[in-house]
């Protein structure tokens, strides 16, 4: 039993060139680290052109997207700020490996919670948008709890500092 536990840690340590251990990170888990930045730069692009759309944008939109877009309150926008923000802020801190990537997925998480509540119990998104506008806020939750889910196992497993 000892020769496996030895095996185990020599396969998730390194001795580094001072001789002290560290741990070693799979090689997935950059691969969504990256994901999960590219993902939130989505998000911020989407964001800035909520906020930035023209009217001469708004007009090609059919008359029930615009009364979205016009009727869109603060909070709601401030909650999609929230999720698109701190999901990339903590992309960039799980590319760092460190640990406040847990907590800032939790907080873009709860943006995103918040932004959802706005979008299909205010302002009817599903009326205007149909089944397949459903689509994409699953998705988002999807990878936001995926995400999440990497930042706590990388936490639980040291390769978070």
């Amino acid at each position: 039993m000892e020769s496996q536990k030895e095996t185990l840690n020599a396969k998730t340590q390194a001795e580094t060139l001072d001789g002290e251990l560290s741990v070693l990170v799979p090689k997935w888990f950059m691969v969504v680290a990256i994901i999960a930045l590219l993902w939130n730069l989505i998000g911020v692009l989407a964001f800035i052109s909520q906020i930035t759309i023209t009217p001469e944008l708004l007009e090609k939109l059919p008359p029930a997207e615009q009364a979205m877009y016009l009727n869109m309150p603060l909070w709601a926008n401030g909650a999609f700020a929230v999720a698109v923000f701190a999901g990339t802020t903590a992309s960039f801190m799980l590319l760092f490996k460190m640990s406040w990537a847990v907590n800032l997925f939790v907080g873009s998480l709860i943006g995103i919670v918040v932004q959802m509540y706005h979008a299909f119990f205010i302002a009817n998104a599903f009326d205007v948008f149909g089944p397949s506008g459903l689509i994409m806020p699953i998705m988002v939750t999807i990878f936001a709890l995926l995400f999440l889910k990497v930042a706590i196992v990388a936490r639980k497993n040291n390769w978070l500092s």
